[in-house]
């Protein structure tokens, strides 16, 4: 089981010194995708990173700029192109001068035009100044940031490392509130089991996602996130050792526990673990991955 922590006090529009070097400001964009809402960062001290600026809320916008008054902001970091994560990027530069760093997504993503959509949505007008799609650093007076490629929920997140605090912002990558959602064709399992063990690897002391509270206990959660996929990997194996059938039969069966308005999303993860079962040579289907397509095991 997942030793989820989802105890996060904050006011929207307050900036909340939460470590030596970090400062965290939270949009007002509650949802079930994103939790209380974005939690941007503020890294450094005079010259500064702003990490995840948010969604193109005005009202966040300005409390950013009273969070870093009388500072220069340097760098603006993203981790990938939704739209409660990339949209401020644009307005934040206009205001501040800024670089904006991270990695472009090739083409469009076929969920914003196919039967399911993300809540958040996706900014597809997102494209950084500097691309760190394979690694990089970014420094600051008192700050060193590493770029990490951590593709799986979307082909180009990218989490960031603090090696002053040994600590890693981790975007939607790894969220303490809830498991990350996988959507192809952007997204993809194989990828992300991939990411976590890079991310594992490294030995952080905490990550900070965009959404909710840290992780403090960093490798036991990466270790129950892992297994809770391969958990998902079972049932689903497990289902279908009763016979063919469609991830619509299955997700109503398998994610009981999961908010109803989530199973749109639950059933495009279910299709990201087919595809990555169907290369492990698992199961097999009837034609294309896809929601209506019938599997059957191997």
């Amino acid at each position: 089981m997942i030793p989820f922590v989802r105890e996060l006090e904050f006011e929207y529009g307050a900036c909340d010194q939460i470590s030596p070097l970090i400062r965290r400001v939270v949009a007002n964009n509650p949802g079930p995708f994103t939790f209380k809402g974005t939690g941007t960062y503020i890294v450094g001290k005079g010259e500064v990173a702003v990490i995840d600026p948010g969604p193109d809320l005005p009202e966040h916008l300005a409390a950013i700029l009273r969070a870093v008054e009388g500072e220069r902001v340097t760098t603006i970091l993203i981790t990938h192109h939704h739209s409660d994560h990339s949209p401020l990027a644009g307005p934040l530069k206009a205001a501040t001068g800024a670089t904006i760093y991270g990695c472009a997504v090739k083409g469009h993503d076929a969920d914003d035009t196919g039967e399911v959509k993300m809540e958040a949505g996706h900014d597809h007008d997102f494209k950084p100044d500097v691309s760190l799609c394979g690694g990089g650093e970014v420094r600051g007076p008192g700050w060193t940031i590493e770029a990490i490629s951590t593709p799986g929920h979307t082909s180009n997140h990218i989490c960031y490392a603090l090696k002053e605090e040994n600590a890693l912002f981790s975007g939607d990558h790894i969220m303490g509130w809830s498991t990350t959602v996988i959507t192809p064709p952007d997204g993809d399992m194989t990828d992300y089991l991939a990411s976590l063990e890079t991310v594992r690897a490294r030995n952080f002391t905490t990550l900070w996602p965009t959404h909710g509270p840290p992780i403090r206990k960093v490798t036991p959660f990466i270790e129950a996130y892992a297994a809770h996929r391969q958990e998902r990997i079972d049932q689903i194996l497990l289902a279908l050792a009763d016979g063919p059938t469609r991830i619509g039969d299955l997700v109503p069966k398998l994610y009981r526990d999961v908010d109803p308005r989530l199973h749109p999303a639950a059933a495009r993860s279910m299709l990201a673990a087919i595809i990555h079962m169907e290369r492990s040579g698992n199961i097999k289907s009837d034609g294309d991955p896809g929601p209506d397509t019938v599997y059957r095991l191997t």
